[in-house]
């Protein structure tokens, strides 16, 4: 993909005084995502003086900056432009430089163990309940797909997961769970995700596994990352608790 491609395609503004939004699309789509993904890697790969982070999420990158370190650095008194001004010329000068066309990296897979239903997924017969399905029947048709990584949020190390069967779709509980289990897995519309801590929460829970997805003390806290593809494999109540016990 040229630039002059993927510059018609991407809008930029401001997010207060120190961060720059950088607009991929409007539609959750794989397509977005590698767009989204090439973005963030090529920022990331190529930092200016003055950049602090690049945060992805399903449509966009957010990029924060010092702006006084921006405005030191690149001397804007003498240029008369606002710090977010250059990043943003900073970064158009950069993807021309730096963007391929069909530059996407391949993903990696992790199998995350589940134990459906019971105690450990309270919610499995609503969803199945839901869509006029048995319990067993929810489980083949989670194990039976493949999960991208769209982005990671609203807790340490929290995956949404796009690519849920729209068979098993349910919509959140009306009333939410004022603490939810680390480990649970959950349906919220026409997502899946695992909380990687114990939080509050309103998805629907359908299972437990015994990995953590978040370590803190860890060189990489987060088990997954943004473009990484997940499958659920079942697991027993014997196995979750004995995986459980050496995951301690």
């Amino acid at each position: 993909m040229a630039f002059s491609t993927i510059k018609d395609t991407i809008t930029f503004h401001p997010l207060g005084d120190a961060a720059i939004v950088i607009q991929a699309g409007t539609d959750i789509s794989e397509d977005i995502h590698e767009r989204v993904k090439q973005l963030f890697s090529c920022i990331e790969q190529h930092p200016f003086e003055g950049y602090v982070e690049a945060v992805q999420a399903f449509t966009n990158v957010t990029v924060f900056y010092e702006p006084y370190k921006v405005y030191q650095s690149a001397q804007l008194k003498q240029r008369a432009i606002s710090p977010y001004e250059w990043v943003k010329d900073y970064i158009e000068n950069l993807l021309e430089d730096n963007w391929q066309e069909g530059n996407q990296a391949k993903r990696r897979i992790v199998d995350i163990p589940v134990c459906y239903g019971g105690e450990l997924g309270p919610d499995l017969e609503e969803v199945a309940r839901i869509n006029d399905l048995t319990p067993e029947e929810v489980v083949r048709i989670h194990t039976s797909g493949t999960y991208l990584v769209y982005m990671i949020g609203f807790a340490p190390g929290f995956p949404f997961l796009g690519g849920l069967s729209e068979k098993i779709a349910a919509p959140r509980r009306q009333t939410p769970r004022m603490s939810i289990p680390k480990g649970s897995v959950g349906i919220a519309g026409k997502q899946t995700g695992v909380y990687p801590i114990s939080t509050p929460g309103g998805w629907q829970l359908i299972g437990q596994t015994p990995l953590s997805l978040f370590r803190p003390n860890a060189e990489r806290p987060s088990l997954l990352k943004a473009g990484d593809e997940v499958r659920f494999v079942q697991l027993s109540e014997k196995e979750f608790f004995s995986m459980k016990e050496e995951d301690r």
